[in-house]
């Protein structure tokens, strides 16, 4: 069972992705569920001492991180009504989920959290070797970064009802073959009993 799996929290870091005000509105229907088990989530990594790293999307003015050869990101640079989404009110991390003073901010350029970003040196400074994941969307940032992760070796755990995705099948689909294959899948209330109960036994 998921709940039987341990964290190690000196060695476990976890990642809330994509998780600006912005995004949240245009993909989250129930938003005050969904910021609710992510918050629950956070709340136990701060506790347990698990490092808590957001990673945001953000580009520099006139986007000049931006080739017209990626056909995500150059439709982004052509439409200055979508660049919003990553500007001013929208473009940060949803007040529900923090950032607090000891969490980390991480800004990316491209749809993997490790694209473009220091994540990578992040982790290696703090020896960490599993990361626990979520957010916006399933089939986007979330497959993204899994997949670099488990290249990278790194133990994955993701929290299935912290993401979604405008494509329920293919979000189910993702949860529940491809996820389940290279790492392991958690619901919010599972990681938070996990943690509760090692501190528990400890």
């Amino acid at each position: 069972m998921a709940t039987e799996t341990k964290f190690d929290p000196a060695r476990t870091a976890v990642l809330g992705m994509d998780c600006q005000a912005g995004i949240v509105s245009i993909y989250v229907l129930e938003p005050d569920e969904f910021l609710g088990r992510a918050n629950s989530v956070l709340a136990a990594a701060r506790k347990a001492g698990m490092p808590v790293i957001h990673v945001q999307v953000g580009f520099r003015p006139g986007l000049p991180e931006i080739s017209s050869r990626n056909k995500l990101f150059g439709a982004l640079k052509a439409n200055p009504q979508h660049q919003q989404l990553f500007m001013g009110p929208g473009g940060v991390i949803h007040p529900a989920l923090g950032p607090e003073p000891e969490d980390i901010v991480v800004t990316k350029h491209r749809v993997s959290a490790f694209s473009g970003s220091d994540l990578a040196m992040l982790l290696r400074a703090r020896d960490i070797d599993t990361l626990v994941m979520f957010g916006i969307a399933t089939s986007g940032v979330v497959l993204s970064t899994l997949l670099e992760a488990f290249d990278l070796d790194y133990r994955v755990v993701v929290i299935s009802d912290c993401c979604v995705d405008r494509d329920a099948d293919l979000h189910n689909v993702l949860l529940r073959q491809l996820y389940t294959n290279r790492g392991e899948v958690f619901t919010a209330a599972e990681f938070v009993n996990a943690i509760e109960n090692a501190e528990a036994s400890a």
